[in-house]
This record gives C-alpha cells, sequence and structure tokens, in this order.
C-alpha cells in the first residue's frame, strides 16, 4: 500500500500534463489512525481481545510455574538422587523448558491471527466509508495523513468529518 502511494506521490510530483495544473483532481486527506480509534465496535473487539490475550498468558503463567517448581525441587533434592533419576529429572526440565519455547512462539502467532480476525472487519468498514465519501465527493485521490508519505502539499481537504458522519459516529476527534 505504501508503494502505491509512493509512485502515485512521484507522479503526482513529477508530472507536468496539464489536467494537474488546472486542477482537474480534487485531493484529501485522513488520520485513518485517528478515524480507526473511534469505529463503533472497536470497544468490543478489544474487550475479546483482551480476554484471549490473558487466557494465553495464564496459561503460560501456568507452565512458567509448572517449570520453576520442577528446578527448584530438582535443586534442592539433586545431591541425594541417583544418575538414572538425576537424568529423568533434567530432560523432563528440558522438556518443558521446550514445550514453554514452542507454547510462547504459537501463542505470539495466535495472538496476532486473533487480533487480525478481530479486526479486519472494522479496517474494512471504515476504508469503504473513505471510498464512498471520496467518490460521493469527487475527491480523486485521499491520502492517509498518518503514513507521512507527503513532504510538501498544498493544504487539502480532511474529509474526517465526512467519514464520521458516514459511520454516524459521534466522537469528537481526538
Amino acid at each position: 500500500m505504501k508503494k502505491l502511494f509512493t509512485i502515485l506521490f512521484v507522479i503526482l510530483l513529477f508530472s507536468g500534463s496539464n489536467s494537474f495544473a488546472q486542477g482537474g483532481n480534487k485531493f484529501g486527506h485522513i488520520d485513518f489512525a485517528k478515524l480507526y480509534s473511534m469505529m463503533p465496535g472497536l470497544d468490543s473487539v478489544k474487550k475479546v481481545f483482551d480476554d484471549y490475550n490473558k487466557s494465553v498468558q495464564e496459561q503460560y503463567a501456568a507452565m512458567q510455574t509448572e517449570l520453576e517448581n520442577k528446578f527448584m525441587d530438582y535443586q534442592a533434592n539433586a545431591e541425594g538422587m541417583s544418575a538414572i533419576i538425576r537424568q529423568t529429572k533434567e530432560a523432563e526440565i528440558n522438556d518443558l523448558r521446550e514445550r514453554l519455547d514452542a507454547f510462547e512462539t504459537q501463542a505470539t502467532q495466535d495472538l496476532q491471527s486473533k487480533e487480525a480476525e478481530l479486526t479486519s472487519p472494522i479496517i474494512e468498514m471504515a476504508k469503504k466509508a473513505v471510498e464512498d465519501v471520496a467518490k460521493e465527493s469527487g475527491y480523486t485521490y485521499i491520502f492517509n495523513s498518518t503514513e507521512g508519505l507527503l513532504l510538501y502539499a498544498k493544504p487539502s481537504d480532511d474529509i474526517m468529518d465526512l467519514v464520521k458522519a458516514k459511520l454516524k459516529i459521534t466522537k469528537s476527534t481526538p
């Protein structure tokens, strides 16, 4: 997406066509991050994600506690153990440590997937509203002002209020 905006910016910057000079295009911008933060349903998505994240963290903490307890038990009793029992306990601790590492890796991936699953409908709704407002208002291009793609541009219209109205968002812009 950034490549597309960069290419568009370069074309606009270096284009000498008369249509650009005559002002045939209408440009606008929106702070998509601010819009996203005001989207309806975001609070419930955050709650679902936080609950999911909490359950994953609790499971991880339980596994970590089990590892620590086994290791402390091993350290406290290692001198009195026979070689075979010591090796068995060490293997058990190492296996648990490996499972904990694997769980951590999988949990990170699962959390990212869960976040994408929960937020993608809201992002799509916001994108659709921006697209609809752009078409209804005759905009040729809308830039995401949070991306920092433009180093300089003549002032353009901020369509935040139009998109908020389209989505029936009543929250004030932060």
